[in-house]
């Protein structure tokens, strides 16, 4: 995404929230139902967002970040288009879900809780989704991969990147028709 287009989207984020905030008072109790409506509506809490709930509430930045760390539902990094959960609960734990986190942290030069540079991939870890026949496991947006090996690992993102460059030269090819 350029960075013209980042910008515009964080605008457009910001004003959202000081719309949301509209609905809310302005005790401390407030804090945690307006952090929900934000990752709600936005999938992360940007930084932005810290000071302008900080300022509808009198409260301090910190003491805002503070709890918002304090909970591990909030994010602080927008997700990936291609945000991807690998399950460590048991099952998948100990048919080897630490080893697939491992691969896909190396593949994707990112760690757990992390999205890469280009906003591509995010990558975290679930306590589990339910498919424990099928461990090791790992979803690809909102596609369940089943018996996931080190070996699949490369091929899923392999896959994901053709189909943006066929997308992208598919855009390409129509822009130009377009002329």
């Amino acid at each position: 995404m350029l960075d013209q287009d980042r910008l515009t989207e964080e605008k457009e984020i910001a004003e959202d929230i000081r719309v949301g905030l509209i609905h809310y008072g302005k005790a401390r109790e407030d804090l945690i139902p307006i952090l929900q409506m934000i990752q709600e509506k936005h999938a992360y809490l940007p930084p932005f967002a810290i000071q302008l709930v900080a300022g509808h509430l009198d409260l301090s930045p910190s003491e805002v970040y503070g709890v918002a760390t304090f909970y591990n539902q909030f994010r602080f990094h927008p997700p990936g288009r291609n945000p991807i959960k690998v399950c460590l609960g048991t099952a998948c734990h100990v048919r080897g879900g630490d080893i697939i986190m491992e691969n896909f942290e190396r593949k994707l030069e990112i760690k757990e809780g992390e999205t890469s540079p280009d906003l591509e991939f995010s990558l975290d870890r679930v306590a589990c989704v339910g498919c424990c026949a099928l461990a090791p496991v790992a979803l690809v947006k909102d596609t369940l991969h089943g018996h996931m090996a080190p070996s699949k690992v490369e091929g899923l993102i392999l896959q994901i990147d053709m189909a943006r460059e066929k997308r992208e030269k598919e855009k390409k090819d129509s822009d130009h028709a377009d002329e």
